[in-house]
């Protein structure tokens, strides 16, 4: 008999469900058994559809029964809002995704403290000598590294975690089969071994180029804190970094040359208001006072959900 998380994931897997509209179908129907019994017409009407795309719905929801859909989720971790092993950090987001998918060792997601690495796609060698210099004590003390597999400082982050035998998790754009940036295939297929990457996408869906800004959030929404390495004044890194301060996260930044035009962005952060770091100590001291309020939020919204 098919669960409330079996028809989640279902859902998420149809091509003419939007994440909007399973989020509405959610809040509407939390048994999420409403729309199978739907004619044409009243899907259209309840989902503001066009006939066409309501015509292709209610037939993708004859198929519930079939077990190929099921089939094709086996080689991965799936993880749903309505899972006591959802990550409640991610939960409590504004736009939390409902389904994840998962490569790799499941329970690193819920490893601690999770920062949130980030930063520009060219980094100059100035900003790997400050990588290793920040980041490889926190390796020691068993920090869990959150980037976006991008190239530049994310990649650099999962690499450094690897090679010094941490734990990182990649949070990709598009599904789990279609791993992006071909440059990154090697070390894609590396994290799925020995960390773990995962995706708000099905499987089979290719990366679009929505797909990045949206899946930032889940980078800074799985993090206690953000920290960007170098970045230009007008870097993607700063979709992240407001993503962190709208779900009420820390910032750090890693100050450089206003002269460099790569240290801009962080310079602007700093001067907005983000957290200088010259040192690990800088980041082990903010965790240190907010650990305990990062636990105990966790620890009440698990009371809650469960």
């Amino acid at each position: 008999m098919m669960t409330v998380r079996d028809r989640l994931i279902f859902l998420h897997q149809c091509p003419n469900v939007t994440r909007s509209m399973l989020r509405r179908m959610f809040q509407h129907d939390p048994s999420l058994l409403a729309m199978f019994n739907y004619s044409i017409e009243e899907l259209s009407m309840n989902y503001q559809l066009s006939a066409e795309k309501a015509t292709c719905l209610f037939y993708e929801l004859k198929q519930m029964k079939s077990n190929e859909w099921l089939d094709s989720l086996k080689p991965f971790h799936v993880w749903t809002f309505v899972d006591s092993d959802y990550p409640i950090a991610l939960s409590l987001i504004p736009d939390p995704p409902l389904v994840l998918y998962g490569l790799g060792k499941k329970e690193i997601l819920h490893a601690q403290p999770p920062l949130a690495v980030v930063g520009t796609r060219h980094p100059s060698s100035k900003a790997k000598r400050h990588m290793f210099q920040i980041l490889k004590p926190l390796v020691d003390e068993k920090w869990v590294f959150v980037s976006g597999l991008a190239c530049g400082i994310d990649g650099l982050a999962h690499r450094l975690s690897h090679y010094y035998k941490g734990k990182t998790i990649a949070v990709v754009a598009g599904g789990l089969n279609h791993p992006y940036p071909k440059q990154h295939i090697a070390l894609f297929h590396q994290l799925t071994t020995h960390h773990l990457v995962i995706s708000e996408y099905p499987p089979n869906i290719k990366p679009q180029r929505y797909h990045f800004p949206e899946r930032n959030r889940i980078i800074s929404g799985l993090s206690f804190a953000t920290l960007v390495i170098e970045a230009k004044e007008k870097s993607g890194s700063l979709i992240t970094v407001n993503q962190a301060l709208e779900q009420g996260r820390h910032v750090f930044a890693v100050p450089g040359s206003i002269s460099d035009e790569q240290s801009l962005g962080c310079l602007r952060m700093i001067q907005s208001g983000a957290t200088l770091v010259i040192e690990a100590q800088d980041l082990i001291n903010e965790w240190e006072q907010t650990r305990q309020n990062w636990v105990q939020m966790l620890e009440e919204n698990t009371e809650i959900l469960n």
